[in-house]
């Protein structure tokens, strides 16, 4: 163990420091498909009784009309932060009639590209932006690869930690300073480290056979109706499930808070000449927000983002700028067809005390290589993470990924300990034993149990998804809410939509004009 880390441990296991780690906080959001009860995408509007897509903080879309996406508050508990989540989703059950939530992060048998519903938003300017916004990400990847769903988990450490560890380490800046450049080292041990997260929580190694409406790859086919490749851990996270030539050359350097939103900066600034030749409008209609590499920052895709709450009105770079980091998004966990919530409380105990390790760990700068090898990893263990004898490249000597999976585990255990000894219990350490039995044997993995079940059941992959769907409504159908917690997520639905109805009566100025000056909110910062 380095001799920081070590140092930093001895300091938060420190009595007057240890309730501190009770402090962290957990948000997820969940994405998943509206079905048919044939398994086919619900192409019906956003059920109103769900709330307005716009303003309903539990409750939107994501790319699709049929993308659901539930977000949880941020919680200090991860067990009331799932707690929530399962709540959310029993609501949305009371309102969805004969459709499913569809269970794995692949997508259900697609209609054509034309007659996949994009989100909308209504008639305000920031509705009208985020529609648009959508039309865009449509001409550019697609409607197909926006339908893959995921997890996102969001975690913070907490805010009295950083000046503790600054004092302690004689860092020189403000407190912010601090905070966000350990939050950009956490994210550099992400990079390094999240090939293991692939292994062990992948959960998409076959898909339908559709979703390539018929361009080349290199699956195989294990039915008629699925590919798959046989040791892949996630498909979704594989360089098949999102391409774009745009963003090729745009890997924002995570060695500082400045070079990272600079990057970022300079793409939504810089035209890109495919674009530039399709324009913003077509016939007299706005087809993209504008003709740059991104159009917005979030349409950088990423394993992992730096965040900050913002104010209304705020871009997500002008945040992190003005006030620093405030948490991280982890963006590459597949849903686990298995689970009704497609998360469960073990896997969470575990990214916590992994998250925890890339924070307090020490983080060199990456160097290009380093930040190649880390992305080559990543993409070998996707594709073949349970091949035996796997190699993976760690500082530019081979090793096998059983062994640097076990060494990492290993020195991830002292953090599983210390989050113990802040709770109470042991339930770190044993999210932590559950992980090293997959380690030792890839059959208990999330992606392997996949191809079990439909070999098993003889099915393809959308026969599974569909049965899978179906027992997870049941799940949640057999027990609806307490009457007055289905009582006040009605009353949130039905303030939202009252929210987003005075939004767009009281809709002052034109939407070319709002378009503008979003764009000059960027560009203001960009000198």
């Amino acid at each position: 163990m380095s001799e920081l880390l070590n140092r930093r441990l001895a300091l938060l296991g420190e009595r007057a420091n240890l309730s501190l780690l009770e402090q962290c906080l957990h948000g997820i959001e969940r994405e998943c498909l509206r079905v048919t009860g044939e398994g086919r995408l619900a192409q019906t509007p956003h059920p109103e009784e769900l709330g307005s897509a716009l303003t309903n903080e539990q409750i939107t879309t994501d790319y699709s009309e049929s993308l659901l996406e539930f977000i949880t508050p941020a919680l200090p508990d991860p067990a009331d932060t799932l707690a929530s989540l399962d709540s959310i989703h029993r609501f949305a059950y009371s309102k969805l009639g004969n459709e499913y939530l569809w269970s794995p992060s692949m997508p259900c048998p697609l209609p054509a590209e034309e007659d996949i519903p994009i989100a909308y938003y209504g008639t305000s300017n920031i509705g009208q932006l985020k529609y648009v916004y959508r039309k865009g990400l449509a001409l550019r990847y697609g409607k197909t690869m926006q339908c893959i769903a995921g997890i996102h988990y969001n975690f913070s450490l907490p805010e009295k930690l950083w000046p503790l560890l600054k004092q302690a380490e004689g860092f020189v800046g403000t407190d912010r300073d601090y905070q966000s450049s350990a939050y950009i080292a956490l994210i550099r041990n992400f990079r390094r480290y999240s090939w293991l997260l692939m292994y062990l929580f992948g959960a998409s190694p076959a898909l339908d056979a559709g979703f390539l409406r018929g361009r080349s790859h290199q699956l195989e086919q294990l039915d008629p109706d699925t590919l798959y490749l046989p040791y892949a851990t996630s498909l979704r996270m594989s360089d098949l499930g999102y391409q774009s030539n745009a963003q090729a050359g745009l890997t924002p350097c995570y060695n500082d808070l400045v070079s990272y939103t600079d990057s970022l900066r300079k793409a939504v600034a810089t035209p890109y000449a495919p674009y530039v030749e399709v324009g913003t409008h077509k016939d007299g209609e706005w087809v993209q927000l504008n003709t740059n590499i991104l159009q917005i920052e979030n349409e950088y895709y990423s394993n992992i983002r730096p965040k900050r709450v913002t104010y209304s009105g705020e871009r997500p770079i002008q945040a992190l700028m003005a006030r620093g980091i405030q948490y991280v998004e982890v963006r590459c966990l597949d849903i686990n067809p298995f689970l009704p919530m497609g998360i469960d409380i073990t896997e969470s105990r575990f990214l916590d005390a992994f998250l925890l390790y890339c924070a307090l760990n020490d983080s060199p700068l990456l160097t290009n290589t380093s930040c190649s090898n880390a992305t080559s990893n990543f993409l070998s263990v996707v594709k073949e993470g349970r091949r035996p004898g796997l190699q993976l490249q760690r500082d530019g000597q081979p090793v096998d990924l059983k062994e640097w999976a076990g060494q990492l585990l290993e020195s991830i255990a002292p953090l599983a300990a210390l989050l113990d000894q802040s709770h109470g219990g042991d339930a770190h350490s044993k999210a932590l034993d559950a992980q090293l039995a997959k380690v030792q044997d890839p059959a208990l993995t999330p992606s392997a149990q996949v191809l079990a079940a439909m070999a098993e059941h003889k099915e393809s992959f959308a026969q599974f998804s569909l049965r899978q769907s179906q027992a997870h409504a049941q799940f949640f159908r057999s027990e609806p809410l307490p009457a007055e917690q289905q009582a006040k997520f009605e009353e949130l639905a039905r303030a939202s939509l009252a929210q987003q109805v005075e939004l767009e009566q009281n809709e002052v100025g034109d939407f070319d004009v709002f378009v503008g000056s979003y764009q000059a909110s960027i560009l203001a910062i960009s000198n």
